[in-house]
């Protein structure tokens, strides 16, 4: 299999609160969303927003589940204030700070916020990673 993820998917209770949350973060829907799903160009990878149940039924799975998902999401930036500016903005569109920002024993600087299905993104400051010019991470 090739090293790549093309699209991360997340299934929500509620598709226009979801949809509106992401575009008060400042991030622009692409025109080929669709009434059932809404697509978001996020660097190299497509991150796109769907109904649970409808996302359950497509792998064929239970729609029913809560509590830690066993993964996160993650968004880097270029410093300790920036993760602060981060974790506010996602609280004023109506996400929910999970831990308030602080420094990690390896060296960085980070904080956690829930989506309003839940989902945890991870605000962070990894001083020994660099950012390129447009902001994304480049593993050595």
């Amino acid at each position: 299999m090739k090293q790549a993820i093309s699209f991360i998917t997340l299934g929500v209770a509620d598709l226009a609160r979801s949809r509106a949350f992401y575009k008060a973060l400042g991030w622009q829907e692409s025109s080929a969303s669709q009434e059932g799903i809404a697509f978001f160009q996020a660097g190299s990878v497509a991150f796109a927003l769907f109904q649970r149940e409808a996302l359950a039924e497509d792998a064929n799975v239970a729609p029913e589940g809560s509590g830690f998902n066993a993964f996160t999401l993650a968004h880097n930036v270029p410093s300790e204030a920036a993760v602060v500016a981060l974790l506010d903005e996602a609280v004023a569109a109506g996400g929910k700070l999970v831990r308030p920002a602080d420094k990690v024993f390896w060296g960085g600087f980070r904080g956690y916020f829930a989506d309003p299905d839940g989902f945890l993104w991870e605000a962070c400051h990894n001083p020994f990673v660099e950012l390129d010019a447009e902001g994304f991470i480049r593993l050595p």
